[in-house]
């Protein structure tokens, strides 16, 4: 069982940059493989980045690659999602998610566990 926590969403102008964190309760974070997923008012919730388990290796939207990093540390039970170059249409509620898959999982339905979300909204 696996608890989520996201935090340090919030309002910023385009262009600007904020960090996303998300903790985990639990003693085998390093067993899960981490998403974030996002969903926009009256759209469908879609991938953003993830980080597979026990490895750095990431995946990532191509909507925010080269702009989003993901990134997890074990020791803290925590994930981040730094966005940096941020664009109006980035506006969502942010959502981490954890799998106990293994490999890259971009599907939601990958996902076991899930964080309340978090409003990030960028002004034009």
């Amino acid at each position: 069982q696996v608890q989520l926590v996201e935090s340090g969403g919030g309002l910023v102008q385009a262009g600007g940059s904020l960090r996303l964190s998300c903790a985990a309760s639990g003693r085998t974070f390093s067993s899960y493989g981490l998403g974030w997923f996002r969903q926009a008012p009256g759209k469908e919730r879609e991938f953003v980045a993830t980080i597979r388990r026990n490895v750095d290796n990431t995946y990532y939207a191509d909507s925010v690659k080269g702009r989003f990093t993901i990134s997890r540390d074990n020791a803290k039970n925590t994930v981040y999602l730094q966005m940096n170059s941020l664009k109006p249409e980035d506006t969502a509620v942010y959502y981490c998610a954890a799998t106990s898959y293994y490999g890259i999982r971009q599907y939601g339905h990958d996902y076991s566990y899930w964080g309340q979300g978090t409003q990030v909204t960028v002004s034009s």
